[in-house]
């Protein structure tokens, strides 16, 4: 009797279980609830996300890879009401294409105490060209609000097996629950590579499946009547299942300094290392870093491109014919590139159109400027090579494939140096990226199709100084000059950011950046001079910087540059921090006391060093009669910092923010 309680009660928790992770059930406890129970400050949360990968045999296609997914969201704050739309992508860019179908998708609420339901209807499903190879199918899912719960199911055809969909356990939002299932014929091998912080538990099993080949022959004997006589065969094969749950995932947290979350989030990926099928040998697609790229430099799209010169060679050589320096030349061919073909916003390792076609048409994607680039500096007689990027959209691929790059550039040799250049921005420079393509290591390909890895990152310093001299009048209104100059990375960003605007426009920009100060004959130097640092001169008046408390004034002497917040708020951090590139930013202020009035209280100095590698930050305050100044000054020397090192960096960074807050005393005579 014991037992069989024992046994119902086990039935009756898998039922329990089981009915929890359905589509279609949704309760009123689940609606009323206004808060997730264990994140209070999530907008929504995901209550089950549920996907299962197959293959189905097509006679005439072969296996075809199909994945089914299952999702279940709250919405608990109006910022969550995002989360109600869907958007899938698929490859149009051949003649096999992807297929995506919604179905099962409805909203959720309360009204009246009863629960309402509501369908998508077809006005609310989009389909949208992201570019010739992309597409996006979208669901915008209807009355959505506060308190809904909505679900959706999809199902994605791809004939593309060798490319299972990741699967993310973890998101931006909480996630109850989340099972991804793989079911995998015994002809294919692929190698599970699971990344993050947590790992999923797996069930392993096999189980028996099959496939059904029909055939039809046609009796032509000149004795008997013309009939069709119809085969059938069966091929019994095992299949490989695999099912990997998670539960209670809290949210990966969005901080500073962070190029692309979801290199960091709990995810599993498949790689197809082999297929046998029967009566066919074994064949191997586990590959190296250097593989993938010699099977790019031997595609025709790509290293054949490469090879092509009869289309520029008239124009370099007339272009270099007065020009003796080789750092010199490789700017003048750089510059003619940027000049002559425009970029057409498409990433790619591949060329589309063809790198003469590209020329001609002054337009076209990343791999024909950039290869287009190559060749020019190698017909100059330069050591010049492409090198294969994954953006930081691309995400940092953690086992090497095809679909790992999605990006070309260029690196020549001079003086024993590697210099990259990337000639899709009108703004880059020898050595100044878009940030796009800064993501960590790249593999440079030699004429020889070998390959080695090299490291994006920026190593030399880009500057800011900062120059105010300014006055404060006996009511505590401060005026005065700024003089700011831009080198390197600051520079180009600023002309990515700002070039497009009147000087009209970006002075309201920078009175806002500014705290609010009022901005007058604001000149900009070196706007359109790519190799010379940007040089910004203004005249600004505030009366919000100084507060008048009786006979005292008090105010930072940082004004409107003080740094108000840690930008590292969370407890720990189980990523790294990125900088993009190494930066120091320096500051030499000067302020003139009004008459009537002496210096009280002055902040103390400080001189911070975290780590002899990675950076300072000095604070040297004086006073001259009736003048203060002040030298400051906060530099990182690398532009990653292992997450080990967090909560000495949070500390680092809470000190400047409680220094620049300290306040100058002035008191009356």
């Amino acid at each position: 009797m014991k037992k069989t309680i024992i046994l119902l009660l086990l039935i009756s928790s898998q039922i329990i279980s089981a009915q929890k992770y359905e589509m279609g059930k949704v309760t009123k406890e689940e609606l009323e609830q206004t808060t997730h129970p264990t994140d209070t400050s999530a907008v929504a949360a995901i209550l089950f996300h549920k996907g299962r990968s197959f293959f189905e045999y097509h006679q005439e296609k072969g296996f075809i890879l199909i994945t089914e997914v299952e999702t279940k969201i709250k919405i608990y704050k109006k910022e969550g009401l995002d989360w109600a739309n869907k958007e899938v992508a698929i490859y149009i860019g051949e003649s096999e294409k992807e297929n995506v179908e919604f179905s099962k998708a409805y909203t959720y609420n309360i009204e009246n105490s009863k629960i309402e339901k509501t369908k998508l209807k077809r006005e609310g499903e989009f389909d949208e060209i992201t570019n010739k190879y992309w597409a996006k199918k979208k669901i915008v899912m209807p009355n959505v609000r506060e308190g809904s719960i909505i679900e959706y199911k999809y199902v994605l055809r791809s004939p593309f097996y060798s490319t299972f969909p990741d699967w993310y356990f973890q998101n931006s939002i909480p996630v109850d629950y989340s099972e991804y299932k793989t079911q995998i014929p015994e002809y294919f091998y692929y190698n599970a590579h699971k990344t993050g912080w947590i790992f999923p538990n797996e069930v392993k099993s096999k189980q028996g499946n099959k496939i059904i080949l029909t055939s039809s022959e046609r009796n032509t004997s000149a004795y008997i009547n013309y009939k069709t006589t119809f085969n059938r065969d069966e091929i019994n094969y095992i299949e490989n299942h695999v099912t990997y749950i998670l539960e209670n995932i809290p949210a990966i947290k969005e901080e500073s300094y962070v190029n692309n979350i979801s290199n960091y989030a709990v995810k599993v990926q498949h790689e197809l290392s082999q297929t046998r099928f029967p009566n066919s040998h074994l064949k191997s697609f586990s590959t190296t870093w250097e593989d993938v790229a010699k099977n790019i430099y031997d595609s025709e799209n790509f290293g054949s491109e490469l090879k092509k010169s009869g289309y520029f060679e008239d124009e370099i050589n007339k272009l270099l014919l007065n020009i003796t320096s080789k750092e010199e030349q490789i700017k003048a061919i750089y510059q003619f590139v940027k000049n002559k073909v425009k970029w057409d916003n498409y990433n790619g390792i591949y060329c589309d159109k063809g790198v003469k076609k590209a020329y001609n048409d002054r337009s076209g994607n990343v791999a024909e400027i950039n290869l287009m680039l190559t060749a020019m500096l190698r017909h100059a007689g330069f050591e010049a090579n492409p090198v294969l990027v994954s953006t930081r959209s691309n995400g940092i691929s953690i086992f090497p494939s095809r679909t790992g790059y999605n990006y070309v550039i260029t690196a020549v040799e001079l003086d024993h140096k590697i210099h990259l250049l990337d000639a899709t921005s009108k703004f880059s420079t020898q050595n100044i990226l878009p940030l796009r393509a800064i993501n960590w290591m790249g593999r440079l390909i030699k004429k020889d199709g070998t390959s080695i890895t090299i490291d994006l990152l920026s190593k030399d310093m880009s500057t800011e100084n900062t120059t105010i001299m300014s006055k404060i009048d006996e009511v505590g209104n401060i005026t005065g000059k700024t003089r700011e100059q831009k080198f390197r990375y600051n520079a180009y960003l600023y002309r990515e950011n700002n070039n497009d605007l009147s000087i009209e426009q970006y002075q309201e920009k920078l009175e806002k950046k500014r705290k609010g100060i009022e901005i007058d004959e604001l000149s900009i130097t070196n706007k359109n001079d790519i190799d010379q640092p940007i040089v910004e001169t203004y005249s600004f008046a505030s009366n919000r910087f100084v507060d008048l408390i009786g006979d005292r004034m008090y105010f930072s002497p940082m004004l409107f540059f003080e740094q108000l917040e840690n930008p590292f708020k969370l407890d720990k951090r189980i990523y790294p921090i990125e900088f993009d590139f190494p930066f120091k930013d320096n500051y030499n202020i000067t302020i003139t006391i009004p008459d009537g009035y002496i210096i009280e209280t002055l902040p103390e100095n400080l001189n911070l060093v975290i780590n002899k590698e990675y950076g300072a930050f000095k604070f040297i305050i004086s006073n001259v009669s009736n003048t203060i100044q002040l030298l400051c000054s906060l530099e990182m020397k690398t532009a990653i910092i292992p997450n080990q090192d967090y909560e000495t960096l949070k500390l680092f960074f809470k000190e400047i923010v409680t220094k620049q807050s300290e306040k100058v005393v002035l008191k009356k005579i």
